[in-house]
């Protein structure tokens, strides 16, 4: 779902004869170039309407299809929109696509009282950081320029925590930078990716901004099905982007046995590339089971920090191929070039300490309780949710919107269950547990105003 300009109304643009003659060079690039000019200094205004194709092709002396490719450029940075046998309108100057699906609906402002939408980790479950830190700018060649992608400490303290051996390493910014920046490298506008549905909003927004389209892999409780994901192979994609435990928004995670099923599947499609994101990390319930473990050729693991040691360590590590791990890395030295080493090495001592890893086990047991503790509550409701892992729940609603309006009319936030999917899907919404309360009348209070919403049916 790519964010569309907002629609304006309609104004008289130049005429075909007016527009070749702004236009010097006659080549798709030359054109789209010339008009990017034009819209950006604003003497073609949002809003100017544009003659046909064929009208302006006739006039610069080129192909219809010259100037067809010019105005893909255009559409594909929002700059037109095409209205069908009347033209193309200006839309404005070059924009980029937003999250929209990540974005929240609506503000709700100060009358806000419980944010259920955002299941980001708890504050007071996550480990200090100052002796961690400490450790950091201890780190080897402190303030050199070279780029390290993986610091000897980090790489010596994860490694054995990866469920197979690959051949590289590269420390990112975070989980869904480290998705981004293999989609870039392995994927080209109008590629197929085989997507897991439903799957998390980030990763369904890094598809929609690359304009990749996607093909939905039907789950049940053990991942996706291999006879889906069979039949989703046969749009030939070229990439299988999966979560593989704690997985949002249905909390599955995949099993020794369905991971080998699956990688069966992809044995014979070998363009296939495999990208599995471990966004819960460490605050998994579940053991680190993966498709890597019988294609390690061609499987990437993202696994993120973030949430089991703190958001503001921006940490990821992905493991996997070299060819695959490389480009990557290659990707990373236009822009940052490589992760601090002050923070590679403060969540090296974070990995390792053992006071740490008490806090990290007592973060997976309140979210536990929490998730079960609203999920028991919804049940007594008549509202069943089977999410067995993660930070959220998964919960069947009569109406989607209905079940949102009731809950913002209350103060409350969830997510939309249509964010979440490509294709159409029974109404669901979100919750994300990581800040429910702790004492049980306010967490009744809670589930009772879920399940009201649930039931909340559209009205005649």
């Amino acid at each position: 779902m790519v964010q569309s300009p907002a629609v304006r109304p309609e104004t008289k643009g130049p005429s075909a004869a007016d527009l070749a003659g702004k236009l010097p060079e006659t080549s798709a690039r030359g054109i789209a170039a010339a008009m990017t000019d034009l819209i950006r200094s604003g003497e073609l205004p949002p809003g100017a309407s544009l003659p046909t194709v064929r009208a302006l092709a006739t006039r610069l002396g080129v192909s219809p299809g010259t100037v067809a490719e010019a105005w893909a450029v255009l559409r594909k940075h929002r700059m037109i929109t095409t209205l069908g046998r009347r033209g193309s309108m200006v839309s404005g100057p070059p924009a980029i696509s937003h999250p929209v699906r990540f974005e929240r609906i609506g503000d709700l402002g100060d009358h806000l009282t419980q944010d259920l939408a955002l299941a980001a980790p708890d504050p007071a479950l996550l480990p200090p950081l100052e002796e961690a830190l400490l450790a950091g700018v201890r780190t080897p060649r402190l303030n050199d320029y070279s780029r390290t992608a993986v610091t000897p400490a980090l790489l010596e303290a994860v490694e054995g925590t990866w469920p197979f051996t690959p051949e590289a390493w590269l420390a990112v910014g975070g989980g869904f930078e480290g998705v981004h920046l293999l989609c870039q490298a392995l994927l080209v506008p109008g590629d197929r990716v085989a997507v897991e549905e439903p799957t998390a909003v980030r990763l369904l927004d890094i598809l929609d901004a690359l304009e990749v389209r996607t093909v939905p892999v039907a789950c049940d409780d053990d991942g996706p099905l291999p006879g889906s994901l069979t039949e989703a192979l046969s749009a030939r994609p070229a990439m299988f982007l999966l979560q593989p435990r704690g997985q949002t928004p249905c909390g599955w995670s995949l099993g020794a046995r369905r991971a080998a099923e699956l990688a069966a599947v992809l044995e014979g499609a070998a363009n296939v590339s495999v990208v599995e994101d471990d966004g819960l990390g460490p605050l998994a319930a579940a053991p680190a089971h993966s498709i890597g473990s019988h294609l390690p050729g061609r499987t990437v693991v993202v696994r993120s920090y973030s949430k089991a040691y703190g958001p503001d360590l921006r940490l990821a590590v992905l493991g996997g191929p070299r060819s695959i791990v490389e480009r990557a890395r290659v990707l990373r030295t236009y822009g940052t070039g490589w992760t601090s080493r002050i923070l590679q090495d403060a969540l090296a001592h974070l990995l390792t300490d053992g006071a740490t890893a008490e806090y990290v086990e007592n973060a997976v047991r309140h979210y536990r309780l929490r998730r079960v503790g609203l999920a028991e509550r919804l049940a007594e409701h008549g509202i069943e949710t089977r999410n067995r892992d993660g930070l959220s729940l998964w919960i069947p609603v009569a109406d989607e919107t209905s079940a949102l309006v009731t809950l913002a009319a209350r103060g409350t936030t969830a997510s939309p269950g249509s964010h979440f999917s490509t294709s159409p899907h029974p109404p669901h919404i979100r919750t994300a547990i990581t800040r429910l309360p702790g004492d049980a009348a306010s967490l009744d209070a809670t589930a009772a105003l879920v399940a009201h919403a649930a039931r909340t049916d559209r009205t005649p």
